[in-house]
């Protein structure tokens, strides 16, 4: 069950045309809010949806940001961990997903400045090994064809995919018995 469904009707779903239009908005923020940290721009879109007055959405917002619970900033820092610690993303992928949730640009920089060399080798490092490990069956050139395309599709530069492959290749074979690339 999905929690919109375990928490009823909201504001949501049925907006009272006599309700405060304050009140709807800030429940409506308070419970996408609820649910995940979300960027402005996607508070922004889901008041629209909701048809409420862009001035009221912006007040609304406003204050909420003012008090701290709409925060870019800190949204952009927890995505950028998440996603690189369970997904294992390039730098350039998480700008994209960034800009893609409306954050805005110089935030996204300053935040991915923290994202060093080390850290992106390493969740590019991560992704190869997990990945390899289910490949050790197949030839050499197919399952190195078949990782460096993983971590182009995750944004990681030619050159670091060429350099985690060669430093997994020398790896491997004491990590899989019998297996030489």
């Amino acid at each position: 069950m999905s929690p919109a469904a375990r928490r009823g009707p909201g504001p949501e779903e049925n907006p009272d045309p006599e309700a405060d239009p304050f009140g709807v908005a800030r429940e409506i923020v308070l419970r996408r809010l609820a649910d995940r940290a979300q960027s402005r721009r996607e508070l922004e879109q889901a008041l629209a949806k909701r048809h409420t007055d862009p001035e009221v959405a912006g007040q609304v917002l406003d204050r909420l940001t003012e008090v701290g619970l709409v925060d870019d900033r800190a949204f952009a820092e927890a995505w950028v961990s998440s996603r690189q610690e369970r997904r294992h993303l390039s730098r350039r992928a998480l700008r994209d997903e960034l800009m893609k949730k409306g954050v805005d640009r110089t935030i996204i920089d300053d935040v991915l400045e923290g994202v060093d060399s080390d850290d992106e080798y390493r969740a590019a490092y991560d992704l190869a090994e997990r990945r390899a490990r289910s490949m050790s069956e197949l030839a050499p050139e197919v399952r190195w064809r078949r990782l460096a395309g993983a971590l182009a599709r995750r944004g990681f530069s030619a050159g670091l995919t060429t350099r985690v492959l060669a430093e997994l290749d020398r790896g491997l074979p004491e990590d899989v018995p019998g297996d030489d690339w």
